[in-house]
């Protein structure tokens, strides 16, 4: 008799039922501030990422792209309907916003006093912050952030697309979240 393959894939009935495990261990709200990231492919990158890790609310700020246009909806797939998102704001009215809901803001952004990802607590309701493709966060902006924190790089790149740098920083946050909970 032969067992069954424990590499397969799983059915989306299995897929739906792991989640719901994850979904119930997850108590930490998060959300997103997106200050003028333009590309409609990242917008709809990170709104997808954003999605499928739960958060809670992305409030677009500065010049950002709003994921109803038609090229973010090509990455996207329909996920700014999961996801609460505000049409874009001054970015300094987007972190006001943020603490008035009671998150503590933390940019993903490469600062004198930024500490690295895995190194910055990131538990708790926690709003991660990502600028703009060429020039990341304003000033202004980090100057509303509760701190600063940066993705550890060796190879030679000096930075990440910041579709990747949100998708890596909210699944660290994730990941610190489950791990304290064992």
């Amino acid at each position: 008799m032969s067992t069954p393959n424990p590499r397969r894939q799983l059915r989306p009935t299995d897929v739906k039922r792991l989640n719901r495990t994850w979904r119930r261990g997850t108590e930490g709200r998060l959300s997103l501030i997106l200050e003028s990231v333009t590309g409609p492919f990242n917008i709809g990158s990170i709104f997808r990422t954003a999605a499928a890790f739960g958060v809670d609310t992305i409030w677009l700020a500065g010049n950002a792209t709003p994921p109803t246009n038609p090229k973010a909806q090509k990455t996207a797939l329909g996920t700014d309907r999961l996801v609460t998102w505000h049409d874009p704001v001054p970015a300094t009215e987007a972190a006001k916003a943020a603490k008035a809901d009671g998150y503590r803001i933390v940019a993903v952004e490469l600062t004198g006093d930024a500490t690295p990802l895995h190194q910055t607590p990131l538990t708790g309701d926690i709003c991660l912050v990502v600028g703009s493709e060429d020039h990341g966060c304003s000033p202004a902006l980090l100057e509303s952030c509760d701190a600063a924190a940066y993705i550890p790089q060796v190879g030679r790149v000096g930075s990440f697309n910041v579709s990747i740098a949100a998708a890596i920083a909210i699944a660290e946050s994730r990941r610190q979240e489950w791990t304290r909970q064992g």
